[in-house]
């Protein structure tokens, strides 16, 4: 697909009033999704997100409904989160679709930066991030109720991987793997019964935070927030595996993996800590952080690995989940060693 040719088509389609001046791919170049800034002949600057992977339909209900959450939250994060433009009151999506091709532009606002983590956290740092995403959840589950209804649950994304498994085994490796794949996919089913799960709240949840997509003030609260590839409304423990990864004792790293043991490090548990001060959380909600890591593996590194990474890093992801990542689940994580020290019962 020629992308600026379609970058091009779909402002055009939006305003052809104004005129590209240039399109400078300002991509991570992790994922398959482009992240292009687009500067005018007048200098206005804008961004825009090009997708091609899943579903047309879930990308733009994903955008409306942060849009709406970017409206409604209240200060201290009422501008945390990137703007999307709007046509006729409503987010301009565009979707280009000739013969196989078919991809879909959003545009933004240019988000507001200020101060971005060190690769490493001290202790000082870790517990106010604790804080301060314990009063983002907070702030997301007072709006909850007047977002756009989202159709993706984590249940049914389950079983559109068990429906793949069953139609072709092939793709997914050896009659071992799948074998795997499928006792992984019941485990996690069979496990969303266990733990009081009906009580969970449903928020926007963002789940890949890494040190590259949020910046924070001089005092460490969180200023902004882009890149929302993974969005949904869900259960605010999603957040969490990634926040592990964030401050644990490793740091930020440039050639990543996604082992379960950051949610184990005492690291992770003074980040615990200081959330539960602010936004306190309970027992099961703990037990179903392994759950929680689980999906994440199966459905963003299996599922839809290929089609979001890159394929260099789609392959080692997708090796290590086989080997590495799905046999740790039940092996390395102990939720009873949190819940004891969260003084929980």
């Amino acid at each position: 697909m020629d992308f600026h040719l379609i970058i091009r088509s779909a402002w055009a389609d939006y305003d052809k009033s104004k005129t590209i001046r240039d399109i400078e791919d300002i991509s991570a170049m992790v994922s398959t999704n482009h992240v292009y800034r687009i500067t005018f002949d007048d200098e206005d600057i804008i961004i825009a997100k090009l997708s091609f992977f899943g579903k047309f339909e879930h990308f733009k209900e994903d955008h409306r409904i942060i849009q709406s959450l970017s409206n409604n939250l209240l200060y201290p994060f009422e501008n945390l989160l990137s703007k999307s433009l709007l046509k006729n009151n409503r987010v301009y999506v565009y979707r280009y679709k000739q013969g196989k091709n078919d991809a879909w532009v959003v545009f933004y606002n240019p988000t507001r930066m200020m101060e971005r983590l060190p690769r490493r956290l001290d202790d000082d740092m870790i517990r106010k991030l604790g804080s301060q995403l314990g009063k983002f959840h907070k702030a997301c589950s007072r709006i909850k109720n007047v977002l756009p209804k989202s159709s993706k649950t984590l249940r049914t994304d389950i079983y559109d991987l068990q429906r793949q498994l069953e139609k072709d085994e092939r793709k997914f490796g050896s009659r071992m793997q799948v074998d795997l794949l499928k006792y992984h996919c019941e485990q996690f089913l069979k496990n969303r019964s266990r733990y009081n799960m009906s009580s969970f709240e449903i928020i926007p949840v963002f789940i890949d935070w890494n040190i590259g997509n949020f910046s924070v003030t001089p005092d460490l609260d969180l200023y902004s927030r882009w890149d929302y590839d993974w969005f949904r409304m869900s259960y605010r423990l999603l957040d969490f595996y990634f926040f592990s990864r964030v401050v644990s004792d490793a740091g930020d790293r440039t050639v990543f993996s996604y082992v379960i043991g950051p949610m184990m490090e005492d690291r992770f548990i003074t980040f615990l800590k200081e959330y539960h001060k602010v936004n306190p959380v309970t027992a099961d909600e703990i037990r179903f952080l392994k759950e929680a890591y689980r999906f994440f593996i199966l459905n963003y590194v299996i599922k839809d690995g290929k089609y979001f990474f890159s394929e260099q890093y789609a392959k080692k992801l997708q090796a290590e989940a086989m080997e590495i990542y799905l046999p740790s689940v039940d092996r390395d994580f102990d939720a009873e060693v949190i819940i004891k020290a969260l003084n929980l019962e």
